[in-house]
């Protein structure tokens, strides 16, 4: 099927941006503004409670909410099915925004409207749409998310320019130029972007994606790289440096005779035993082929090795989780090299930082609002630079109005909702970011509770 877009195709826009960006300020706007477009809404929240919902202002349009997950990683079947199911009432809306966690590589997303047919037939991927934070982007810069996000955008918003001076705005501009020559770049304040720039605007560009990765329609894989030797009957040593990680995943499985392309062959069975349960080896073990070796501990001095014993000649596929090259791997026989006949690199699995978590509070009750100052005031000045997004509803004793919340580092930015009314008083409230304790911040939450 031709990738080309048809008329019955519905146009997707991808909003995302890291953690405190300012893009439910954007879909916002976007569900409120008189421009006369319907739109469903897909969001994504990398948390354990789902507040962003909350944080909509009631519109028409609908919403879909999938958390406690990465659109990217984990909940994207759920962005499939969702899909599915919006294409059986396709007349009641003409576009689909998606709006991405904050921790989300928007390549993955992408790729969703290329590989899978169905949402491929149904769907047309229009654009991506980044928002930069102006004022914080500057600490997440070495983040693989931000690197990402800014990468595939056809078109980022600087947002937030009244927080910093033009200085460093045009600094700024310049940095992201050098990371993406071709996206169209908006300066904005309180995500404040014309809607005919961002919603059916026809700028995904297929070339450019795989320009930017080159792997882009190929599935992601538990290991980086796969090799096939010619071995024969004997005794082999696979040695390994300390690298940039402390473990390596290996696995060595015979090929079929007569099979030409073994590496694609066989990687859905080398995925099957990359699932197995790890066993952790620290100085050394034996590799036998069509079994799995998990996880060779590397944090050890001194060299690691492997002995792998061939009892029947023929070719064999290795399968490593990283790239050898990143450990200064060999495979020897008597001191000698064993050149791989064919190798193969393979599209690895997302990885997140793996410091950077949420904790999620929910719990009924009013809180005593001098309580609740001091609470904030405190957290923010000793955990400010920790957290990267803070967000959530409260019920403030006295007060009949809900209290939403937003808050991005050491910024906060709260203020009375809509009333209560016959909805149930409650407090959810979600923190991301790095080197959060959880015990800490539910006790001290809860002490600003009434009563």
């Amino acid at each position: 099927m031709s990738l080309a877009a048809t008329t019955q195709q519905v146009p997707v826009t991808v909003l995302t941006g890291f953690l405190g960006a300012g893009k439910t300020t954007l879909l916002n706007r976007l569900l409120t503004e008189q421009h006369g477009k319907r739109i469903a809404v897909i969001e994504n929240e990398f948390g354990e409670v789902g507040v962003d919902n909350e944080l909509v202002i009631d519109a028409e349009e609908e919403i879909f909410e999938m958390n406690n997950g990465c659109i990217c990683c984990t909940v994207r079947g759920d962005l499939i099915r969702i899909l599915g199911n919006l294409m059986k009432r396709k007349d009641k809306f003409d576009y689909i925004l998606v709006e991405t966690t904050g921790m989300a590589d928007p390549g993955p997303v992408a790729q969703t409207f290329f590989v899978d047919d169905e949402v491929r037939s149904k769907t047309r991927l229009d654009g991506i749409v980044t928002l930069v934070d102006a004022k914080h982007v500057w600490e997440h810069f070495d983040t693989n998310e931000v690197k990402e996000q800014i990468a595939f955008a056809d078109v980022i918003l600087l947002n937030k320019t009244d927080l910093v001076d033009a200085e460093t705005l045009d600094r700024l501009e310049q940095r992201v130029r050098a990371m993406n020559a071709t996206a169209k770049i908006l300066r904005t304040r309180d995500s404040n972007a014309p809607v005919e720039s961002l919603l059916d605007i026809g700028a995904f560009d297929l070339n450019r994606a795989l320009a930017v990765d080159p792997q882009f329609l190929e599935p992601e894989y538990p290991f980086e790289y796969g090799g096939v030797y010619d071995l024969a009957t004997g005794t082999y040593a696979f040695s390994l440096q300390p690298g940039p990680d402390p473990t390596l995943d290996v696995v060595l499985l015979p090929v079929p005779e007569g099979e030409e392309d073994a590496l694609a062959r066989l990687a859905d069975q080398a995925i099957i035993a990359f699932s197995d349960e790890p066993d952790l080896i620290t100085h050394g073990g034996i590799l036998a082929p069509g079994t799995r070796l998990q996880r060779l501990c590397l944090e050890v001095e001194g060299p690691t090795t492997v002995i792998v014993p061939i009892e029947q000649a023929g070719r064999y596929a290795l399968f490593t989780q990283h790239h050898p090259d990143e450990f200064a791997a060999t495979f020897r026989r008597d001191g000698v090299d064993v050149a791989p006949v064919a190798t193969r690199e393979y599209k690895p699995d997302h990885e997140h930082d793996d410091e950077v978590s949420s904790v999620g509070i929910t719990t009924p009750g009013d809180l005593d609002p001098k309580k609740l100052n001091a609470w904030l005031g405190e957290l923010l000045q000793t955990k400010g630079p920790d957290i990267f997004r803070m967000k959530g509803i409260l019920s403030i004793a006295g007060d009949p109005r809900r209290f939403v919340f937003q808050g991005v580092h050491m910024m906060f930015d709260g203020r009375p909702d809509r009333p209560w009314g016959t909805e149930p008083r409650r407090n959810a409230l979600v923190f991301i970011g790095r080197h959060l304790d959880r015990k800490a911040l539910e006790t001290s939450f809860r002490d600003c509770l009434v009563g």
